[in-house]
């Protein structure tokens, strides 16, 4: 970490107050590379013990580096680099899977599985969903990344009958769906902006706190029947959700 942040020579360094030599040092070393996302920044009495300042000037520092996305906090675990997400806007006029919008922008789409495996459904699910009395329901919940980056919490519902085998999901959903001739004509989604919870930034790799765009989706088959039901929550600083309007005569 010495390499990354000579907080030694933080004394002699110009930039105005302590604080702010901190903050542009810290900066620095993650704009041009030296410290990486993920990256874990020494407990703040390390870096006042190490530059020979107080840890109230450390945290004020870092606490301008979290108000600016640059650095995320942790509970229980520390203090981490936030790489910054170039944004993307997804257009709501056309219906596409996660996978494949994301290599439609020249990325690489992944997923974390969080839990999956059908379920007895919950009324809302069932009332939903049309579900008979014994059906049970699949549910998929994963924190969806683009070249490693985490960008959406999602969770999906679909009826036994249409994904009898969610431990058979690789990645795109929609995809594996296909094989079988399923496939979504249109749907309705609603969106929404939220609080995130705790545990949730801490997944997506934000600020405690931090807003998110929740997309809210009811999938149909060509006969008319729901096949899905899902929320994803993406990351209000990484998406847009753009719509092309027309006049109506």
């Amino acid at each position: 970490m010495d390499d990354a942040l000579p907080l030694a020579d933080l004394q002699n360094a110009r930039g105005g107050p302590l604080y702010l030599k901190l903050k542009n040092m810290i900066e620095h070393a993650v704009v041009s590379g030296r410290l990486k996302h993920g990256d874990a920044l020494p407990a703040e009495r390390d870096i006042a013990d190490a530059a020979a300042i107080s840890r109230v000037t450390v945290r004020k520092a870092i606490d301008d580096l979290v108000d600016q996305g640059l650095l995320v906090r942790r509970r229980g675990s520390g203090t981490f680099v936030v790489k910054p997400v170039p944004r993307m806007q997804q257009t709501l006029n056309r219906l596409t899977s996660f996978s494949e919008d994301m290599r439609r922008r020249g990325m690489v789409p992944g997923s974390r599985w969080l839990d999956r495996g059908l379920f007895h459904p919950t009324p809302e699910e069932t009332m939903t969903l049309g579900l008979a009395g014994n059906a049970r329901v699949a549910r998929l919940t994963r924190l969806r990344t683009a070249n490693d980056m985490p960008i959406a919490l999602e969770r999906t519902s679909l009826p036994d009958d249409i994904l009898p085998d969610p431990d058979g999901i690789e990645n795109s959903l929609y995809q594996a769906l296909s094989q079988r001739s399923i496939r979504p004509m249109r749907a309705n989604q609603r969106i929404c902006a939220v609080l995130l919870k705790d545990e949730e930034t801490e997944l997506l790799g934000v600020p405690l706190g931090s807003a998110a765009l929740s997309v809210q989706r009811i999938a149909y088959l060509d006969t008319g029947r729901v096949m899905e039901v899902s929320t994803a929550l993406y990351r209000s600083d990484a998406y847009d959700l753009v719509a092309e309007l027309t006049i109506g005569s």
